[in-house]
């Protein structure tokens, strides 16, 4: 089941190709807010930082499981 949504095509790629790049996207952007701070840059406040993390981290998750539905029968 979870294999059938994970191959299902948007824009001619599947789903997992694109929540692959949104997570990178999310990471590196939660990367991006913390150095800006760490350089003294407050044009992103760090209190989002958490919260991009928290996404990023929920994204990899359904990465990974879409990802290993097509080895394990989810």
């Amino acid at each position: 089941m979870v294999a059938k949504i994970a191959y299902f095509l948007v824009f001619g790629k599947p789903l997992v190709f694109h929540t692959g790049i949104l997570t990178i996207l999310s990471f590196l952007f939660a990367a991006l807010i913390g150095y800006l701070n760490f350089r003294g840059s407050r044009l992103i406040p760090f209190k989002w930082h958490p919260r991009v993390v928290a996404i990023a981290i929920l994204l990899s998750i359904i990465h990974g499981i879409m990802g290993l539905s097509v080895y394990f029968n989810f």
